[in-house]
């Protein structure tokens, strides 16, 4: 987590501050973690995926293209979740509905 910090804080234009929105996983919460100063981490609620849109990508990918089967193997995992993955980032207009939250755009 610290090198992806570092990263980000490359990618931030001078004299600009990124906010990162992160849930509480242990890796995000650590205090080994090193944040660079044109970062703030905000935390979202604990227990509340429904905030967290990448669980909504996820929870859609598991109920159209992952669920109900059997899988070989590891390998065979890998496979069709990248392949579920590559399906999904063919479509960014479905990315964005996934991530589209009305009440946030309600104020």
């Amino acid at each position: 987590m610290n090198e992806h910090l570092k990263e980000i804080s490359l990618s931030v234009d001078p004299g600009a501050h990124a906010v990162l929105i992160l849930d509480q996983a242990g890796w995000h919460t650590t205090p080994k973690l090193e944040v660079p100063s044109n970062i703030t981490l905000m935390f979202l609620p604990s227990k509340a995926p429904e905030l967290n849109p990448q669980e909504n990508v996820w929870q859609f990918m598991r109920e159209n293209w992952l669920s109900n089967r059997i899988f070989l193997d590891y390998d065979d995992i890998l496979a069709h979740c990248c392949d579920a993955w590559n399906k999904l980032v063919d479509q960014p207009w479905k990315i964005i509905s996934i991530g589209m939250r009305d009440w946030a755009h309600g104020f």
